[in-house]
């Protein structure tokens, strides 16, 4: 069970440098159900996502780079690029700073994943954080593969 939530940043008030980053590129092979693909630095995972804002059921695949690859043919929609900023917080929590390249140029957004909902509720996020996006479905990873940033 994935539980997080979601925040859309828009400025980092200290500099990213020296904290831990992994290079993502995500592409869709369905929207419905999520069926993803993920080529993280030199690793690659199969992932299936359940419905849901907060809390949704996840299958994590590790896969091979062919397999990858293989899959990587029968994509859907605009493979997402980013940067993941990994930032400690308070309480052995961690903020998942993803900076967006591409089509997505410009996008940032943090994701914070929790042990129970009630910690997830609960979260007081730090003020750059942003707005909180958790429920919006325009801001998650599959929606900006099918249809680019949300129109303001």
């Amino acid at each position: 069970m994935e539980i997080e939530r979601k925040f859309l940043t828009k400025e980092i008030p200290f500099s990213l440098e020296g904290f831990a980053c992994k290079d993502l590129r995500q592409s869709y092979i369905s929207f419905r159900p999520t069926i993803r693909i993920r080529k993280s630095n030199d690793t690659y995972y199969l992932t299936i996502k359940g419905s849901g804002h907060i809390s949704r059921e996840e299958y994590e695949l590790m896969i091979s780079e062919e397999e990858y690859n293989t899959l990587l043919q029968k994509a859907e929609g605009t493979e997402i690029c980013k940067k993941r900023y990994l930032i400690p917080l308070e309480g052995d929590l961690v903020a998942e700073l993803d900076v967006y390249a591409g089509e997505l140029e410009g996008l940032y957004t943090t994701e914070v994943e929790f042990a129970t909902e009630e910690e997830a509720n609960g979260f007081i996020p730090p003020d750059w954080f942003g707005v909180d996006v958790t429920t919006e479905k325009t801001y998650k990873n599959a929606v900006l593969a099918q249809f680019g940033l949300p129109k303001e």
